[in-house]
């Protein structure tokens, strides 16, 4: 049988029903490095699939979305977000808002040693969260949906989003970095560690943040 090709995949995909359906952890296809894009698809076809991808985040809710997470092993994310929380959530959490973006052979550089940990969930992981520790500052490099390239900082919140679609693009989920002991559904989450920051769920679970020793995190949760 003749393969697929990647046109007649995404033709396929912009077909079918809108939002487009999420690929689940447990599909290869979110464990292999994606294409670089090269202009395989044309102007007229990527901006239909940026159009539906955007309307898919939108729809979920999320933040972020790569192209393997809707079954297309592109290296293309679109990221999004209003960041309306509580001021004292978005201060702790460098939360800001993020303006609708479209990455294009992402990838990013630590900019700086700091690190910080948050909750950080996953369309293709639904109900589940986990602490993960990401680079507080980034240099992304790659280009946008017009080939024009990009060469910024990120920090904070819009940092932690970059990372995570970023990752998405080599096949790495954000459990592959998270703290284990941290992992939670999202009812407990809201309902337990909904505070600004993690520390309170390190101390009651048992793990170490950035900047904190086995033997605080031990002296916490006595």
């Amino acid at each position: 049988m003749q393969a697929t090709t990647l046109t007649e995949l995404v033709d396929e995909l912009l077909d079918g029903p809108r939002p487009l359906t999420i690929v689940s952890a447990g599909d290869p296809v979110l464990r292999r490095p994606a294409a670089p894009y090269e202009g395989q698809l044309g102007d007229d076809r990527l901006d239909r699939l940026v159009r539906a991808m955007r309307e898919t985040m939108h729809a979920a809710p999320g933040v972020g979305l790569a192209a393997p997470q809707v079954g297309i092993p592109l290296c293309l994310a679109v990221i999004e977000d209003p960041a309306e929380l509580p001021p004292e959530v978005s201060e702790a959490r460098a939360r800001v808002p993020q303006p609708f973006r479209v990455l294009v052979n992402p990838s990013y550089e630590p900019d700086g040693e700091e690190r910080a940990a948050f909750f950080e969930g996953c369309l293709s992981i639904p109900g589940w969260q986990a602490v993960v520790a990401r680079h507080s500052g980034i240099r992304l490099r790659g280009q946008d949906e017009t080939g024009r390239e990009i060469d910024e900082l990120f920090s904070g919140w819009p940092a932690r989003i970059v990372q995570h679609e970023t990752d998405h693009l080599g096949g790495t989920l954000y459990l592959d970095r998270a703290e284990t002991r941290s992992f939670s559904t999202t009812d407990d989450v809201i309902g337990r560690w909904s505070h600004p920051t993690p520390a309170v769920a390190a101390r009651e679970l048992g793990f170490t943040l950035p900047g904190q020793n086995l033997g605080e995190a031990a002296s916490s949760a006595s």
